[in-house]
């Protein structure tokens, strides 16, 4: 019984998956977890990862490892994201890490990424059929794909981030609505330039989301008391509860809504910017609902070593 682990290095969260692989049937989660550690935190204005964020981070990953390690498991693979490959200190992190964790880690680029969450989302939502546009709002960049026929058509990364934006626009309190507004043409421009020739004459079928912003509010939509990926996987978000969370949560601050259910404290002030890009890449794609995937990087990354490389 072969065992693998995959830790997703983001820019806001460390993620760690435990799967059990038998000779015969599919894969099995064993152990799955994650630490929100604000890797990029500072980075847009510095372009360094600064010291505090470079230890939290280490020692989520050094832990991460040896708990997959405690499980059986020596074939752990580390991947990551924007905020270390846009560091200007990224190699000095990357030493780092792999002489505490005992793991190599591997930099992947924007376009890598997106396939890697591809992967994951396909998993985990085998019915995906036709032209769909799968976003994954992250710490540093959102990462866009256009698939066709369940491969890549087109994929780009874009440098908006809920953690830079949370930065600028100071997301702490209850939501300043002008403020808000600003932030909201910042990503309406940011994904004009940038997906200008993304999807050209193409309208998708669908849209489906990945990562922390929009499995929060699947989350939040349903209610939940304790998240459940079961529950969250596949979870359709429309636009009207979509707004209506944007509001109930914009008239708290942010240490009001960290005592929410199923909204973590380090992504109490970043749920805002991440909203925000959530609803402009909805306009941005004429859609009125989101499909939700709780699968993505970390799934995509074992699927991709249990094939023996990218498809």
């Amino acid at each position: 019984m072969r065992r693998l682990a995959a830790i997703d290095l983001g820019s806001n969260t460390v993620r760690l998956l435990v799967v059990e692989v038998p000779a015969a049937g599919p894969r099995r989660a064993l152990y799955e977890t994650q630490a929100i550690t604000r890797l990029g935190e500072g980075l847009a204005a510095t372009g360094r990862l600064s010291e505090a964020a470079m230890t939290r981070t280490i020692a989520a990953v050094a832990d991460f490892c040896r708990s997959a390690e405690a499980r059986g498991t020596h074939e752990i693979f580390i991947v990551a994201t924007s905020a270390v490959r846009d560091a200007l200190n990224r190699q000095a992190f990357v030493d780092r890490v792999q002489r505490a964790a005992g793991h190599a880690v591997e930099v992947v680029t924007g376009e890598e990424e997106a396939r890697l969450a591809l992967l994951g989302v396909l998993e985990g939502l085998p019915g995906l059929a036709g032209t769909f546009v799968l976003f994954d709002i992250g710490g540093g960049s959102t990462e866009f794909i256009l698939a066709r026929a369940r491969r890549v058509a087109a994929a780009v990364s874009l440098p908006l981030g809920v953690v830079p934006l949370a930065e600028r626009y100071g997301t702490d309190g209850p939501v300043d609505w002008s403020r808000y507004a600003d932030m909201e043409r910042e990503i309406r421009s940011g994904l004009a330039g940038g997906l200008a020739a993304f999807a050209a004459g193409s309208r998708p079928d669908s849209l489906v989301g990945t990562a922390g912003t929009v499995t929060t509010l699947a989350a939040l939509d349903q209610e939940l008391q304790a998240y459940d990926p079961a529950q969250v996987q596949g979870h359709v978000l429309e636009r009207p509860r979509i707004e209506r969370l944007l509001k109930r949560l914009g008239a708290l601050p942010a240490a009001a809504r960290a005592t929410l259910p199923c909204l973590e404290p380090g992504r109490a002030d970043l749920i805002i910017p991440g909203i925000a890009i959530c609803l402009a890449v909805m306009d941005r794609f004429g859609a009125s609902a989101v499909s939700v995937s709780d699968s993505g990087l970390r799934e995509g990354i074992l699927t991709q070593h249990l094939s023996g490389g990218p498809p």
